[in-house]
């Protein structure tokens, strides 16, 4: 009996504890803090490892959230049913996978020992901001574990993990799934739903505000002065000002 109500809390109750944290946790954020509302870049304070690590970090994120959408989101019978075998459906994504997860790590690296041994981005990171980088390299580290016992072991996790998860979004997660899943994919879901109770408090809330008009703003067009432009002489910065102006 105790284990049946630590399952429905922590499969049932608890993800939607989490989901409406975040949806109004970014309405509140949005509304009251809108001037908190950036991912304070400290780009300023330097640049030499994060003008590798920030992309690496980005790009992987990107390509595991995509994986996940595809092993989550799709079920197992529409990717045969486009002639997509579930043994290569399996290779492609545990190579992918882990090349992504990989990716992800060695940029948050990076990213971790820029913030803890430059003195000015460390002073720059908040509470929450240590608490957000702790709970993203457990999730990453969790999904790169079960990306790579995936090689070895024989659990479907698109026959319990996914089909809890979609089931969250339907009213029907089936805690029961998760209850008999392997703990390390236990251990993975309740850290990626507990850093969903944490975004809206975060850095992370920039991921719905990216500047993607840039990409399509037309170019801004600089161009420096010409010496003989205008019939004015040009005065140096170091040129005393005349404090009484001249009669003509």
């Amino acid at each position: 009996m105790m284990d049946n109500v630590r399952d429905v809390f922590l499969w049932l109750i608890f993800p939607y504890i989490c989901l409406t944290i975040f949806v109004l946790g970014h309405i509140w954020r949005y509304r009251y803090d809108k001037f908190g509302w950036t991912s304070r870049s400290s780009q300023m304070y330097e640049s030499r490892i994060l003008r590798w690590a920030n992309p690496m970090f980005h790009f992987g994120i990107l390509a595991v959230f995509l994986g996940h959408v595809m092993g989550l989101g799709i079920p197992e019978s529409w990717t045969e049913a486009v002639g997509i075998s579930e043994n290569i459906y399996h290779f492609m994504a545990v190579t992918v996978g882990i090349v992504a997860g990989v990716f992800t790590l060695v940029g948050l690296t990076g990213l971790l020992y820029r913030r803890r041994f430059t003195k000015a981005v460390m002073g720059a990171t908040t509470r929450m901001d240590k608490l957000m980088y702790l709970m993203l390299t457990l999730v990453i580290l969790g999904g790169l574990v079960n990306t790579g016992t995936g090689v070895v072991g024989d659990y479907n996790y698109r026959e319990g993990v996914s089909v809890w998860f979609r089931g969250i979004f339907f009213f029907d997660p089936q805690p029961e799934l998760m209850a008999h899943a392997p703990f390390s994919f236990q251990f993975h879901a309740l850290a990626a739903i507990s850093l969903f109770a944490v975004w809206p408090f975060t850095r992370l809330v920039h991921v719905f505000t990216a500047p993607l008009g840039y990409i399509f703003r037309p170019y801004i067009i600089y161009r420096s002065r010409d010496a003989h432009e205008g019939s004015r002489e040009r005065r140096r910065g170091w040129d005393k000002v005349d404090t009484i102006p001249r009669r003509r």
